[in-house]
């Protein structure tokens, strides 16, 4: 007897889906692009169509609680539904987890082990890493805490971190250095004033990796190892996390604008943008 053939489920991208809805879309995401109320002229022709079509979607939305007309001025914006849509969705992604989806993909098409560092109580620590197809041959594991001067994750984090909190995280591994001064291990650095106390060369150093939204070593914490880290930002514009690439200077392209830059550069805007960030007007 033959087995009963069992129906093919479609794929999401060969289900018919209606049109109208799809249509009347086009305005929320125009209302969610512009980030502001819209005159129903100006929002219409960021949807691609008439006045005449979009109004009586935007009936139907009002009523639904998608969108909201001022009373003066009679803008259309999005509404209370919308934003709480919004928040629930915020809601459901959690950032590490996101970002944990992505770094295999990253260390295989950078050549790299990449990390994700979040900000803990003692500054930038690791909480995943994924080794690259030749693994770099350097202590570091889950929960190791970076060096905030020494490197690619500390910089980045000093650029776009609390300045507050990283002052403090600088003052801690200070002691710490000191006291594995005394012990022999490590020399202990000088503080030499400067916004974060280690002297107006690491001020300029933080502001460099603000303009350039991305920050990279070689050689700093170990010879021969280089570094290159991304910021991942929240819908309230905060660094939440940093997508870092290291392997072997010989090897690995430090360089902001190099091809470890091109590859996690993009991934952390996409899953800044998943975070509900936008990226700030032009010479705001």
């Amino acid at each position: 007897m033959n087995a009963p053939v069992q129906p093919r489920l479609p794929r999401e991208s060969d289900s018919r889906g209606i049109q109208s809805i799809e249509v009347g879309g086009r305005l929320l995401l125009a209302l969610a692009h512009h980030g502001q109320p819209l005159a129903l002229k100006d929002l219409a022709a960021a949807a691609d169509m008439t006045a005449g079509k979009a109004h009586p979607y935007l009936v139907s939305f009002i009523k639904l609680g998608l969108v909201e007309r001022e009373t003066e001025g009679g803008r259309y914006g999005l509404g209370p539904l919308a934003l709480q849509m919004g928040l629930i969705g915020l809601q459901q992604y959690d950032p590490v987890r996101l970002a944990t989806e992505r770094i295999d993909e990253l260390a295989r098409a950078t050549g790299h082990t990449v990390a994700i560092a979040v900000w803990g109580h003692r500054g930038p620590t690791l909480v995943r890493i994924a080794e690259a197809p030749s693994p770099v041959h350097v202590s570091m594991r889950h929960g190791t805490v970076m060096s905030i001067p020494d490197t690619a994750s500390g910089r980045l984090f000093a650029a776009f971190g609390p300045a507050d909190a990283v002052r403090e995280a600088l003052a801690n591994e200070a002691r710490l250095a000191a006291v594995g001064a005394g012990a022999g291990t490590r020399p202990a650095r000088g503080r030499t004033g400067g916004r974060f106390g280690l002297g107006t060369a690491f001020d300029r150093e933080v502001e460099r990796v603000r303009a350039d939204g991305v920050a990279g070593i070689s050689g700093v914490a170990l010879p021969g190892l280089s570094a290159l880290a991304v910021p991942v930002f929240d819908a309230r514009g905060q660094l939440v996390l940093s997508l870092t690439a290291i392997g072997p200077s010989a090897t690995f392209d430090a360089g902001v604008d190099g091809a470890v830059a091109r590859v996690l550069g993009p991934a952390a805007r996409q899953l800044s943008t998943r975070l509900g960030w936008k990226p700030p007007a032009a010479g705001a």
